[in-house]
């Protein structure tokens, strides 16, 4: 597996975040028992959209996500992060 084509963040936020901004999911590592990581094919924008995440102001267009999209994120998330 190719290290640089994929993303990877214990950060179940940024992953639900990411997941809805259409970064596709490949797997959770499940290795460590107390901490999971998210593992999604990289893309050049995700720096942006991580630096949108954590540094953006409240109500900026980058932040905005339909919220159904992030309900949909969180399910899938936590369905596939307690998937045995």
């Amino acid at each position: 597996m190719d290290k640089n084509k994929y993303f990877r963040t214990a950060n179940f936020y940024a992953a639900c975040y990411l997941f809805s901004r259409g970064l596709e999911l490949v797997g959770i590592n499940k290795d460590n028992p107390q901490k999971c990581e998210f593992v999604f094919i990289d893309i050049p924008e995700r720096e942006i959209l991580l630096a949108a995440f954590n540094f953006g102001k409240e109500n900026s267009p980058e932040m905005m996500v339909d919220f159904r999209k992030a309900v949909l994120a969180i399910r899938t998330l936590k369905d596939k992060l307690y998937q045995p």
